[in-house]
């Protein structure tokens, strides 16, 4: 939209952009995190500015000089970029949102659960469980969740469903994995496609809910989309149904009917707008600005 900055960030470690609007701020500030592509996606922030967030597009690896693979992660970097939201002239405070898909969705959960600052935090498909890398915070050490390869199903095009591959995050030594989201002092939102193949999202909305309510916490708000499957993205983007998975190393089923999942699009992106305005701004949910 009009007026929108793009605003590159090369600040100590941080790789970001920050999408700031159009208008006189100080703005609610919103970190979002994509996946294990890696890279730089930047085309949800900058379209979340257009509805008056500030938003820093933060890559965490495969770009620039940040680490080519993911083996190990450390929340003291997203802790950085949580610590420059929050002294911008142009975001205001007291605390930021996070918005986080697929894994991003869990190393959000993880800097809600460890660092300050943090007042709302969405999960797109995330996991409560930390997946695919070691997560480092000065003395923590979080194992990444166990995987069995053995229970990858290959259909006859070649394509992977990799739905069954992690496991149990109740059970076992897989339990260090589960993140421990009942330190966070934020409001939750779980966006959960039904049709989700690259994982259980709607068990890990579960387990997070019940986690959150045994430790005395706000039970989250989940909002569940049948049909509709691991990437849900913003308005209008055509359903990615398969695409080759980074960490997998070949193509993977994402899962999604397309009417469907093209509804929950249109629907998520107003809810997460309205739980971010609700929390970040202390507007009722009523408010949301339509597409």
């Amino acid at each position: 939209r009009d007026g929108v900055q793009r605003v590159p960030v090369r600040e100590g470690r941080i790789r970001a952009t920050l999408f700031l609007p159009p208008g006189n701020g100080p703005f609610p500030g919103i970190i979002d995190l994509y996946g294990a592509g890696g890279g730089l996606p930047e085309y949800r922030a900058s379209l979340l500015a257009n509805y008056g967030f500030a938003v820093l597009a933060l890559a965490f690896y495969g770009y620039e000089d940040l680490p080519k693979d993911m083996k190990e992660f450390n929340l003291e970097y997203f802790e950085e970029a949580i610590n420059y939201m929050l002294q911008h002239t142009q975001v205001k405070g007291p605390g930021i949102g996070l918005l986080g898909i697929s894994k991003g969705g869990d190393l959000c959960v993880s800097m809600a659960s460890f660092l300050k600052g943090i007042t709302a935090t969405v999960l797109i498909n995330g996991s409560v469980a930390n997946v695919g890398a070691v997560l480092r915070y000065k003395d923590i050490t979080i194992p990444p969740l166990g995987v069995n390869v053995n229970c990858i199903k290959v259909n006859e095009s070649g394509v992977a469903d990799i739905i069954d591959i992690l496991n149990n995050p109740l059970d076992g030594p897989d339990r260090q994995s589960f993140i421990p989201l009942e330190k966070a002092e934020c409001h939750f939102l779980f966006i959960v496609g039904q049709d989700d193949h690259n994982w259980k999202s709607e068990f890990f909305a579960a387990e997070g809910s019940k986690r959150l309510q045994a430790h005395g916490r706000e039970k989250p708000e989940i909002v569940c989309y049948p049909g509709a499957g691991h990437y849900i993205e913003p308005p209008f983007f055509p359903m990615c149904a398969a695409s080759m998975h980074a960490l997998v190393g070949k193509p993977v089923l994402w899962g999604g009917e397309p009417k469907a999942h093209c509804e929950a699009q249109v629907d998520a992106w107003q809810e997460m707008q309205a739980f971010f305005r609700k929390h970040l701004m202390g507007k009722p949910s009523g408010t949301s600005s339509k597409l």
